[in-house]
C-alpha cells in the first residue's frame, strides 16, 4: 500500500484547505484511514479517522465541528476538509491506514509523507 497526501500550502488564519490523501496497491474497503499532524517540537497527535466501510468518522476535540473527513470509493481517495483555520493548526498533515481503531499513531501501519499546512494570523 503507497499513500500520497496533497493539498497542503499556506493560508490565513479563518480560510479553508482540503487535503486528499490517494491510495494504491491494494485497496482498503475494510479498514480505517486517518489523518495525523505534527508540530514542529511536537509528537505526532490524531487528527480524525474515518471507518471505510461504513464511512463512520471520529475526531479530536480540538478540530471537531471545523474539520471533515471523507473519502471516495471509486477513486481510493481519502479527504480532510479545514475550514475556519488557525495558527495552531500549522503543522505537517500525515494520512495513514490504521491496523485497529485507536487515536496512537501505533494502531496504523502504512503512512504517507506528509503535507505541509502553515496557517497565518
Amino acid at each position: 500500500v503507497q499513500l500520497q497526501a496533497s493539498g497542503g500550502g499556506l493560508v490565513q488564519a479563518g480560510g479553508s484547505l482540503r487535503l486528499s490523501c490517494a491510495a494504491s496497491g491494494r485497496t482498503f474497503s475494510s479498514h480505517i484511514m486517518g489523518w495525523f499532524r505534527q508540530a514542529p517540537g511536537k509528537e505526532r497527535e490524531f487528527v480524525a479517522c474515518i471507518r471505510w466501510g461504513g464511512g463512520r468518522t471520529y475526531y479530536s476535540d480540538s478540530v471537531k465541528g471545523r474539520f471533515a473527513v471523507s473519502r471516495d470509493n471509486a477513486k481510493n481517495t481519502m479527504y480532510l476538509q479545514m475550514n475556519s483555520l488557525k495558527p495552531e493548526d500549522t503543522a505537517v498533515y500525515y494520512c495513514a491506514r490504521a491496523l485497529r481503531y485507536g487515536e496512537h499513531p501505533s494502531n496504523y501501519n502504512y503512512w504517507g509523507q506528509g503535507t505541509q499546512v502553515t496557517v497565518s494570523s
